[in-house]
Order: C-alpha cells, then structure tokens, then sequence
C-alpha cells in the first residue's frame, strides 16, 4: 500500500520542480503590444519576479500599448529539461509546452490564459490543461481626493495569483513544500488538493496614491465535470468551498533606484472535501515583505519574504487504525524566503527556502503525525536575449539548472514513511532532484 503512495509524491516532486524552474515566464506577446523589452517588466529578462515598471502593467489590466496598431496577441513556449533525482533514473524530455492569449482588447479590457500541456512520462504522452487565467477591467486615471487612483476587477483561477506584488505564491510559484497528508495551507501552492487552477473568483481592486493597494473578492471551485473537461485529473479535486473571502493589502513605495512593499492576504472558506463530508472551517492570514534594489540595472537584488498561518477548524474527527481521535482543531503555517541576484538582466541567482509545520496529529498526518517539512530551491539561470540591447526583444531563451534539496520531511531526518525495520529505509536527501532546461519563449 506504500509504494503507490510514494510513486505519487516523488510524480508531485518532480511536477513541483519544473514549476519552479519556468515560473512566472515573460510572454513575448506583451513585449510586442507594449513595445518594451522583457527586461523592463522581468528582473532577469525572463523571470522570475516583476520590476516595478511590470507591477504597473499588471495593474493597468495588461492593456498598455505603444500605440503602433493591433498586435496578435498569440505566444508560445516550449521547454526541454533533463532530471536527475537523488533515487530514480534520469531523464530527459520536452516537458512543457504552452500557449499564451495575452494582450488587450481595449483601453479598459486586458488579460491573458494559458494552455499548458505538460508531459506524463507514459509512452511519451501529454496532458493538456487550462493553467493560469488572469481577466482584468480597469479604469485608469481617476482622482481621488486630488490623488491618482486607478480601480480594477480581475476574474481569475487561483487565489493571489492577480498579486501585483508578485510575492504571494500563487503568482511566483514558489511555495512551502509539504509533507504526507492534508499539509500546507490553502493560500499555500504546494499542498495536496490545493485550489490552483481549480478555481474561479472575481476580486475588486484599487491603488490609490501609486502606493496604497486594496483588494476584495470570492472564490468557488470548478465542478468536478469542469475540472475533468479542462484538463485536470479529479482525485486533485480541492473539494467545495462556500462563504469564501478574499483580502489583500499592501503599501508599496518605487524609489526608481529601490523598492519596498509590505502587506496582508487573507482567506476564510468553509471546505468539504470530499465534496460530501462535513465541512471543515478554514482562516488564513499572512504577511509579506518584499525589497528591490534596482539601481542602474546591471546589479539587481530582490529578496522577499512570506508568512501565512492557517486555522483549522474539522467538521470530523476519525479515529485512526490505533485508535487514536483525531484532534478537532489545528494550525498550519507555511514560510518562503527568498534572494535573486541579477547580473546585467542576463545572468542569475536564486535562493529560497520553504517551511512548512503545524500541530502535531497522530491520524490526519502520517506516518508520524507530524507535517513539519523544509526545503531548499537553488537555481542557477541565464537568459541572453530579452533586452532593449538584445538580437531580440521579443523573443527569448532561458537556460538553467535547479537544485530541489529537502532536509526534513514529515517531521523526521530519516526513515521519512517510516517503514518497518528491514526494510529499505527513505532520507529526505533521497527526495532531491537536480535539473537542467531549456526554455524559448516566441
């Protein structure tokens, strides 16, 4: 009964992997709309985090434009990667290939959707999906009070993901990297069953003062029949949500040469899942902190932090094989700390650190009921076109290569699935991964 298990999350590790080495790509489609170069929405001409001149963009609904006509507002990626795990065979194979409708369809309407087909490793098969979608109205250039203040609805599939801040992990894909069982929060990316992609919500939004942002809305989750038909295999369904609120607020100041932000998120849902079990009362709220040093570009530093604590309130409490009675209530609390250097918009560093614990339950967190899990993301990246300088820059290519390095996992240093003694015993150490891909963006 271990082995499918195991196959399924070290199948979740490596999905989690190429996540974080393409995340958060620049799409040559706005490149051409807007007439600037990858490098002045992208730190790294390619990713991973927005400069302030991008956090514009995204705010403005994707809607600016250089004013030279209509562009087709069609890109594609494709991207070749070769995995080496610590256990396992090594492999390599076009991972992902991708289809971005990005652009604006009036001065007040903009926004983008990706179709993702993602490879299954079976005889050489793909999944083909509706990733990210991000629908934007904005009214730009009101007063209020005599100051500047720019108001927005963005529908979209993935609570965080319209983040303009582009700290939260549903808009840079980095999350806390979680343990066996319903670990993680729901703000959080990693965690099983989570909402990404599976669900939809509206959320009003408005910056005033170019540094005061405010954001309400709700979500809903996809019926199953709809998550089926776009792509996405049911036993992932993030069960049914009601009473669901969203907030996000941030103070964000752009000194030109540096920026800072600093900001709350929260989420409150009432989620059965399965879709006919009591329901479960779910708070989160979490912080962020965010630092750019800009300069004259050729150095960049960004650094960001994020903090998010959820409580659980269960609508059961099941009794496990030893009869232990799972606890009523619990908390979980996911940390991302991450540094990116960047050299000339070219050459690139990023370290992050992930963290995930909780309280301490003996049936809902196995084998040792405990969730406590960390993990480390090294990435090393180069992206040679994308800039004003550049043979193009509206094309472009990302070569890098991803470490994915665990030292603890289901609260343990050893024997993480606790196996009988005799058996072949797993490390955290045995869960890493080390890959190199290739990326080209058109």
């Amino acid at each position: 009964m271990r082995r499918p298990k195991k196959m399924l999350l070290w199948c979740g590790l490596a999905a989690l992997l190429l996540l974080a080495s393409t995340a958060a790509q620049a799409i040559p489609a706005f490149a051409r709309q807007t007439g600037s170069a990858c490098a002045d929405c992208h730190a790294g001409s390619y990713g991973p985090l927005l400069t302030p001149y991008g956090m514009r963009f995204k705010l403005n609904g994707y809607t600016d434009t250089d004013g030279h006509g209509v562009k087709i507002p069609l890109a594609g990626q494709l991207t070749e990667t070769h995995s080496a795990p610590a256990r396992g065979p090594s492999s390599t194979a076009l991972t992902e290939a991708d289809l971005y409708i990005a652009g604006r369809i009036s001065d007040q309407f903009g926004g983008y959707a990706k179709v993702e087909a993602d490879y299954a490793g079976r005889n050489n098969t793909y999944n083909t999906r509706l990733s990210y979608l991000d629908l934007r109205f904005v009214a730009k250039e009101l007063k209020l009070g005599g100051k500047d203040f720019t108001l927005g609805v963005s529908v979209n599939n993935n609570p965080g993901f319209d983040d303009p801040v582009d700290v939260l992990p549903a808009a840079n894909s980095i999350g806390a990297v979680t343990g066996s069982g319903p670990t993680g929060t729901f703000l959080g990316l990693s965690g099983p069953n989570n909402g990404a992609n599976r669900v939809i919500g509206a959320n009003v939004y408005g910056l005033y003062d170019a540094n005061w942002y405010g954001e309400v809305g709700t979500y809903t989750t996809l019926p199953t029949s709809t998550q089926d038909r776009l792509g996405y295999d049911i036993s992932g369904d993030p069960g049914k949500i009601s009473d669901t609120g969203y907030f996000r607020f941030a103070y964000m100041k752009d000194m030109k040469r540096q920026f800072f932000s600093v900001g709350v998120v929260g989420l409150t849902t009432k989620r059965q899942l399965p879709r006919t079990a009591p329901s479960d009362s779910l708070f989160d709220l979490g912080y962020d902190l965010s630092y750019q040093f800009i300069g004259n570009r050729d150095n960049i530093v960004q650094l960001s932090y994020v903090n998010i604590l959820e409580k659980r309130k269960y609508g059961t409490t099941p009794v496990g094989p030893t009869g232990l009675i799972a606890l009523p209530r619990g908390a979980l609390h996911d940390e991302i700390l991450s540094a990116t250097y960047t050299f000339k918009q070219a050459y690139g560093l990023q370290v992050a650190h992930t963290q995930s614990n909780g309280t301490r339950d003996a049936v809902r967190f196995g084998p040792f009921g405990n969730p406590d899990t960390t993990a480390n993301l090294i990435t090393l990246f180069w992206t040679p076109f994308g800039r004003e300088d550049s043979f193009t820059s509206i094309a472009n290519l990302k070569l890098s290569a991803t470490w994915f390095r665990f030292t603890k996992f289901n609260g343990v240093t050893n024997n993480i699935f606790g196996v009988p003694f005799g058996a072949v015993q797993t490390k955290p150490g045995d869960l890493n991964a080390f890959s190199v891909s290739a990326s080209v963006a058109f």
